[in-house]
């Protein structure tokens, strides 16, 4: 109002959180990608007269890295969208124009599956404007509801479109090199206690001369690189949740340093409390090592002012490796004669940012989907244009080309190092069920209570059924409680025991249970029957009173495999499955 809008706010929250986000003194409205019937007939329950109104109503979802592109259903999105034009309810689709997160305005998952930085959402505007199928028989559903004397104008051509070829690399700017001032501290600070939004963090302090040792941080958040003596001993990935590492024996002290990148912030649930950085204590063996020098590494405008650029290498011959294999700043100077919306090539690097002409384009990863970044047209000018790529591993030959089209939809699982983790198996936990029951038919969350708190590292539910009868479970989302009612932070957790997993036909992976989103769910193989478990790895011993299950969203006709008869487990061992 004092900014002189004058618009009314309301409350959108999912189906299941309705009543815990009512506030009397906002309207409520609904947001969901599927069923608008059951939905609006939730919203009644507190809003029993009034407009409808859907919040957010999703046309495809968001990528995050490592996990196949997104593509949502267009008949069942038709489908939807009339069923509230019939019913003269309003609504909002999120994304109408799947956009671009610029910078560092991606967010994550829980417990930690960072998105991409195209918002390329399957929506009926593509990332750069264009028009899509899907956007065409939407326009053409909305045609036949237009009120009288309303019409539709023919949308905007699409904008000019560049693609320039290979350009080498005319300067390099070690980032190591490159360190501002450093700040003292006895043991390391996260990212918040340094009063940086964003970037990376380099800890360095001396190591002892002494025997092989094993290096063990709490945590490392997000993407960490150890070095001793300048030498890349070891790299660590939150999503794999494993922060040790065996260093060598030391004759003589050596300098160990841990750079460290911060991702986007986990974004909604109690784990937006997302410290970024080296968590301690950390310890070599037995010892806290202490006494840190800490370099802030904002990766902002006044950093990149900064940098000193050395001449780069010449292109090496064929088969000869390539000089740079470490992390640091590769200049290009881009000569055009015309300037158009482009998509930069990322293919042949590894993991960073880029920069044009001084604005920052996101980041990108060579592990897809995304293979591509969105340049808008007005971010580029006839004549020179400077790109500036930060390459956090250095495995590259230093060229820098673009594209007419993005490539969205590229996984190149045998380039994440990273954050591989051991392949899932039938694991399942140790001991008596801790609670057998029966969920309810329909897409309603059901909060379960033990009869007793129960102790243990391992969560596992097992499903015997399902409502419709067939040989799929599902789950929409599952969240564990603790004794008094209070949720559990998924932190931790991870999905180390799974009876299948359909990730081909449908990219329903067994961590889309646990990531808090409800338009992506876990379905089991298609060659599996009943029944079917997933096995949860706490990360510590916990005291928990029930859980959380959602079913997967839609109608019941869209549902598959909604869980009936069910057993939960909790444990402190797991033991394979024959």
């Amino acid at each position: 109002m004092d900014a002189g809008f004058d618009v009314p706010l309301f409350a959108c929250n999912p189906v299941w959180h309705l009543r815990n986000g009512y506030r009397k003194d906002l309207f409520p409205v609904v947001n969901f990608g599927s069923d608008p019937d059951g939905a609006f007939k939730k919203l009644r329950e507190i809003l029993p007269k009034g407009p409808l109104m859907c919040g957010e109503f999703y046309p495809g979802w968001f990528d995050t890295w490592g996990q196949p592109h997104h593509r949502g259903n267009v008949e069942k999105y038709l489908r939807d969208l009339e069923t509230m034009l019939k019913m003269n309810a309003s609504f909002s689709i999120y994304m109408a124009h799947g956009g671009t997160s610029f910078g560092f305005t991606t967010g994550a998952d829980r417990p930690f599956k960072p998105d991409t930085s195209s918002y390329d959402y399957d929506a009926p505007i593509s990332e750069a404007g264009w028009t899509t199928d899907k956007f065409f028989k939407t326009r053409e559903l909305f045609a036949r509801y237009l009120q009288p004397g309303e019409t539709i104008p023919e949308p905007p051509a699409a904008l000019q479109v560049i693609a320039f070829t290979p350009t080498r690399s005319n300067g390099f700017a070690p980032l190591l090199a490159n360190l501002p001032a450093a700040r003292r501290a006895e043991r390391p600070l996260n990212l918040e206690k340094l009063d940086q939004a964003h970037g990376a963090v380099l800890y360095r302090t001396t190591l002892p001369a002494g025997p092989e040792a094993v290096f063990e941080a709490e945590a490392v958040h997000d993407i960490g690189q150890l070095f001793l003596d300048g030498v890349r001993v070891a790299t660590f990935d939150r999503r794999s949740r494993v922060f040790l590492t065996k260093l060598p024996a030391r004759e003589k002290p050596a300098v160990l340093e841990l750079l460290v990148e911060a991702m986007g912030r986990v974004n909604f649930g109690i784990e937006i409390h997302d410290r970024k950085g080296l968590q301690g204590p950390v310890r070599l063996g037995d010892a806290e090592l202490l006494n840190w020098e800490i370099f802030s590494l904002p990766l902002d405008s006044a950093h990149l002012a900064r940098l000193a650029f050395q001449p780069a290498s010449p292109a090496p011959a064929a088969g000869v490796p390539h000089s740079f294999s470490r992390p640091g700043f590769h200049r290009f100077e881009v000569e055009l004669k015309s300037v158009g919306d482009t998509f930069l090539d990322l293919r042949p690097w590894g993991k960073g940012m880029v920069w044009v002409n001084g604005r920052n384009l996101g980041y990108y990863w060579n592990i897809g989907p995304q293979q591509t970044m969105f340049v808008p047209g007005p971010w580029l000018k006839p004549g020179r244009n400077e790109f500036i790529v930060l390459d956090y591993f250095g495995d590259t030959d230093a060229e820098l080309s673009s594209l007419e089209k993005p490539i969205l939809d590229v996984l190149r699982p045998e380039l994440d190092l990273l954050g591989r983790k051991a392949e899932l198996k039938p694991l399942r936990v140790v001991g008596a069920a801790a609670h057998r029951g029966v969920f309810a038919q329909g897409g309603e969350s059901q909060p379960i209570t033990f009869a007793a708190p129960v102790k243990g590292r391992y969560f596992a539910l097992e499903a015997l059924d399902a409502h419709d009868g067939g040989a799929f479970a599902s789950i929409g989302d599952l969240s564990l409680v603790r004794p008094d009612g209070k949720p559990l932070s998924s932190q931790l957790w991870s999905i180390v025991g799974v009876s299948s997993q359909e990730t081909v036909a449908d990219a329903a992976g067994a961590g889309n249970a646990i990531d808090g989103q409800i338009s992506n769910h876990w379905l089991s193989g298609s060659k599996s029957a009943y029944p079917h478990w997933i096995v949860i790895d706490l990360g510590r011993e916990e005291s928990l009173g029930g859980f959380i299950y959602v079913p997967r969203q839609g109608t019941a006709a869209d549902a598959l495999g909604r869980i009936k008869t069910f057993q939960a487990f909790v444990g402190s061992k797991l033991e394979l499955i024959p």
